[in-house]
């Protein structure tokens, strides 16, 4: 997905889903909101001042921190293999379609890393890390907060294959969004909620470039518009705003435009064109924030969940870079 760049809620049900492709959301017995009281009682507060501190110095980067997140969770589960470099073992995600010179945050995840190793040497995994910093994220950004479950570890492999094949794309259609999360045991109403990310940050012109020059289900005053920064070739990395009006504040201002058809992408305008199962939600969460806001919650939970190592599973890196 591209960077979509999320105050307090109890954890809804957390159940066992098996999905056809083997995709596993779990409640694991090993994870807990306060896995770290004892083991790191500054890390939940460490990792929020740094959040905090990007955020000033950089004001997008709350939407990189949540993209990450996403991006890790779709690829084999919350286990921080987006973070792995390239080694003589595998090759990594970064440089996978939809990471390759788009997804950002690496050094902000290294600075937190490093900052709690000083802290707690070896206790808390680059995958939590990334948890707490998409959460953290979208609270100083004004969106809503929840409790998350800790404890996971993280992976000692990562696969650009499997980042190429499971991240959607900005080109999907409603078809091919409602399969893809489907095959991580995310609900239509998790798709529809979790879309709301794109509230924030900003995307690539090679991102939306299909969508004002050959969708028809755009208002032609807004592609107009961006085809003056984004022509048919060329200026492939010109940024545009993936929320009009908003796109440093986390409201619900992104599904207003898919009813005004100016969504920025595809994908996005695929929530809503008068005649599909998502168009409803899409309404409600255009005219109630807080609906939109718990529901993102709630599928932020449940996308945090999916496939966690734990227990004796993967390791705690101390470089996030790299396996220990």
């Amino acid at each position: 997905m591209v960077e979509f760049s999320m105050a307090g809620h109890d954890l809804l049900f957390l159940v066992l889903i098996v999905v056809s492709v083997g995709t596993t959301v779990r409640a694991d017995s090993q994870l807990s909101t306060d896995y770290y009281q004892s083991k790191c009682p500054d890390a939940l507060s460490i990792v929020q001042q740094e959040v905090a501190a990007a955020i000033q110095n950089e004001t997008r980067m709350g939407a990189s921190l949540l993209r990450l997140h996403f991006h890790d969770c779709f690829v084999n589960g919350c286990d921080a293999s987006i973070l792995l470099d390239d080694n003589a073992t595998f090759v990594g995600e970064k440089t996978a379609g939809a990471n390759n010179n788009s997804v950002r945050g690496y050094d902000v995840i290294d600075k937190i890393k490093a900052k709690l190793e000083e802290a707690c040497p070896g206790v808390v995994s680059c995958a939590d890390i990334l948890t707490i910093a998409a959460r953290d994220s979208v609270v100083y950004l004004g969106g809503p907060s929840w409790e998350v479950s800790l404890g996971r570890r993280d992976s000692t492999n990562a696969s650009r294959d499997a980042a190429n094949s499971l991240i959607p794309a900005p080109s999907f259609n409603l078809t091919a969004l409602i399969s893809s999360f489907s095959a991580h045991g995310l609900s239509l109403k998790n798709l529809v909620a979790l879309s709301g990310a794109h509230t924030i940050g900003l995307a690539r012109c090679t991102s939306f470039r299909q969508h004002i020059y050959n969708d028809t289900d755009i208002d032609s005053c807004f592609a107009n518009s961006l085809q003056q920064s984004c022509p048919f070739s060329g200026n492939d990395d010109a940024l545009e705003n993936l929320d009009l009006q908003t796109p440093t504040c986390f409201d619900n201002l992104y599904y207003q435009n898919l009813l005004n058809k100016t969504g920025l992408l595809h994908s996005d305008q695929e929530l809503y064109n008068g005649n599909s199962s998502t168009d409803s939600l899409v309404q409600t969460y255009a005219t109630n924030t807080s609906v939109f806001f718990e529901d993102f919650s709630t599928a932020m939970v449940k996308m945090g969940n999916i496939d966690p190592l734990t227990g004796s599973e993967g390791e705690i890196r101390t470089n996030c870079r790299k396996v220990n």
